[in-house]
């Protein structure tokens, strides 16, 4: 069915979005940072490189898996179903969300953004203050929370994540939202790409491998970040290592920012994609 002129807006919104992604152009820094990356985890074994990424797909896959069966995350799908109902009292499944109209779904959405960037924002407060366990659980705990939010916007626009070919593209979705900038718009085109040809598929028949050397940029600044956390944690205002503090809920609140903002942009299109192609 064709779009209504609010959706035909959505699109052009995300369009221009999608257009600044795909002319990203780097500075000389950022890619003499990335190469020299690059350039340095290229010098350990093959062997040790093929293991090390397969261990990470494995961790990120199971993590994924915890977080959709979590008792946390079936209440929160709970709370989607019931702020739906308040716009449609016929909704009973995630998939009946797509019956709803895009405002109303952006509304939803919106309320999932805010909440896991304060998450993020308190998680990175905490990790601030210096402690070895909570700076060693920062990485973690940021995946959490961001796959975390990939799920519940995959679901506020009507796409239960308890199939194969879902729960493949929202960890594809999380991977590209922390790949660098510059790599983001290909990784962008495959995954549009991937949605051509049956709708509602149940299997994923495509790459199912994560991780290589050009997503270290995000771990790695993780560790830095902690790195910066330790050395300025000593310098207290009032008790307090605000400046740590400041640098970790910073740092963490820009990764959901950007990890919400491609998920969000990447849901709205299948949506609007999907009701376009409805007959």
């Amino acid at each position: 069915m064709p779009l209504t002129d609010r959706e035909m807006t959505v699109l052009a919104e995300i369009k221009d979005w999608e257009k600044k992604l795909l002319d990203y152009e780097p500075n000389d820094l950022r890619i003499t940072y990335e190469r020299y990356l690059e350039t340095g985890f290229s010098m350990l074994p093959e062997e040790v490189r093929s293991q090390f990424f397969s261990l990470v797909d494995n961790w990120l896959f199971h993590l994924n898996a915890i977080i959709q069966g979590a008792q946390f995350q079936l209440d929160a799908k709970e709370r989607i179903l019931a702020t739906a109902r308040a716009f449609d009292s016929g909704v009973e499944r995630i998939e009946d969300l797509k019956r709803l109209e895009i405002d109303q779904l952006n509304y939803i959405a919106q309320q999932q953004i805010a909440r896991h960037r304060l998450y993020s924002f308190a998680q990175g407060g905490m990790s601030g203050t210096g402690g070895a366990l909570l700076l060693g659980a920062d990485i973690p705990a940021m995946a959490v929370i961001n796959l975390r939010a990939v799920q519940l916007l995959a679901m506020t626009y009507g796409y239960e994540v308890n199939t194969p070919f879902e729960m493949m593209t929202s960890l594809k979705v999380f991977h590209t939202a922390t790949l660098p900038p510059r790599l983001q718009g290909e990784s962008w085109e495959q995954l549009l790409e991937e949605l051509k040809g049956e709708r509602d598929k149940y299997f994923y028949e495509g790459n199912d491998q994560l991780t290589d050397s050009t997503w270290l940029e995000m771990p790695m600044r993780q560790l830095l970040k902690g790195a910066v956390i330790a050395l300025f944690r000593k310098r207290m205002v009032q008790g307090l290592p605000l400046v740590s503090m400041a640098i970790g809920a910073v740092s963490n609140y820009q990764l959901t920012r950007r990890v919400t903002e491609f998920s969000h942009n990447y849901y709205r299109l299948r949506y609007l994609m999907d009701r376009e192609g409805r007959s």
